[in-house]
């Protein structure tokens, strides 16, 4: 049986509050569950100790066991030290696409163009007098 220690949703519509589980991973995210391991309400502000709460012993428990914490899940473990800090990979989401890069750099030469001539007629002003 392949077990994951994962996030449960619970709360109301725009409310949201998690129950961390030990669960098999083949039950959906809601359903069935082994155990109650804590709990995790982001609506609370990132400082604050009920933000998250964990039974370590019991996670420790179900991490000998094999069970595999999902990525939400490794981080709250990885804060509390329980875990070592994984690499994860940097997708460079806000990162802009080559046709927007493009468009920029075509910008930019524009604007180098005009503020050029504009400073051409300036000086030859400046020699004149």
């Amino acid at each position: 049986m392949a077990m994951k220690i994962r996030l449960a949703r619970g709360g109301s519509k725009k409310r949201p509050f998690y129950r961390v589980v030990a669960a098999d991973s083949r039950m959906p995210r809601d359903g069935r569950f082994i155990e109650k391991l804590g709990t995790y309400n982001p609506l609370l502000p990132k400082d604050s100790e009920e933000r998250v709460k964990l039974d370590m012993e019991r996670v420790q428990y179900w991490l000998d066991q094999g069970a595999q914490p999902s990525d939400r899940v490794s981080r709250f473990l990885e804060a509390a030290g329980v875990l070592a800090k994984k690499e994860r990979a940097n997708m460079k989401k806000a990162e802009p696409g080559q046709k927007a890069k493009d468009r920029a750099a075509e910008k930019a030469e524009k604007a180098a163009a005009a503020a050029e001539a504009a400073a051409a007629p300036a000086e030859e002003a400046a020699a004149e007098e």
